[in-house]
């Protein structure tokens, strides 16, 4: 049975009232959802309660789970929610993302700022971090977020646009050309 299938099979038991269905999906989903959250609420306490909040809202709003995109998408959809809406209400903005140096293998000739061998790969690696934080920063909410989505979790751009609310093209236009502000900025690092 694939992935979705077996959520859905949960999610209509779940719905029915069995408690143990929305369990094992909490279990199964429960490490992503923390991790996703602690990207906007540095505080470990406090991601785990945002991430228990989500799975709770979720879990009040199963019944209007109707299955048109994956379960994980929804899921995810009210966890960013959950943690947006627990930073506004105590007048906080999310945190800047760390960008990885492990992240170059995207760019060409990441390999030798990945390199840790020496002193000034180090040192490269730290302005390549820099360097993309600082041009994720500056890119429009929509063209981060896209990219985010995919490169970050790996989401699909049909789920992307199902919880970007926009058509697929739109996603595949908003990450080309958030990637390609990026490449504009590192290019002199490389």
């Amino acid at each position: 049975m694939e992935n979705e299938d077996s959520d859905l099979v949960l999610v209509t038991q779940a719905q029915k009232g069995n408690k143990r269905a929305y369990d094992l999906l909490v279990v199964k989903y429960q490490h992503r959802i923390l991790l996703l959250v602690q990207r906007f609420l540095k505080d470990p306490v406090e991601s785990m309660d945002v991430a228990q909040e989500a799975f709770i809202k979720a879990y009040r709003s199963l019944h209007n789970f109707r299955g048109e995109s994956a379960f994980y998408t929804w899921l995810y959809r009210i966890a960013v929610n959950t943690a947006k809406n627990y930073l506004a209400a105590r007048g906080r903005r999310p945190p800047d993302v760390d960008v990885m140096a492990e992240d170059a293998v995207y760019v060409e000739g990441g390999d030798a700022l990945r390199d840790r061998g020496s002193p000034e790969h180090e040192l490269n690696r730290d302005r390549l971090r820099e360097t993309i934080n600082a041009a994720l920063n500056r890119l429009p909410e929509d063209l981060r977020v896209a990219l985010m989505l995919r490169e970050y979790d790996g989401l699909s751009y049909e789920d992307i646009a199902t919880i970007m609310q926009c058509p697929v093209g739109t996603v595949r236009s908003r990450i080309f050309r958030a990637r390609e502000a990026i490449e504009q900025e590192i290019a002199p690092l490389l």
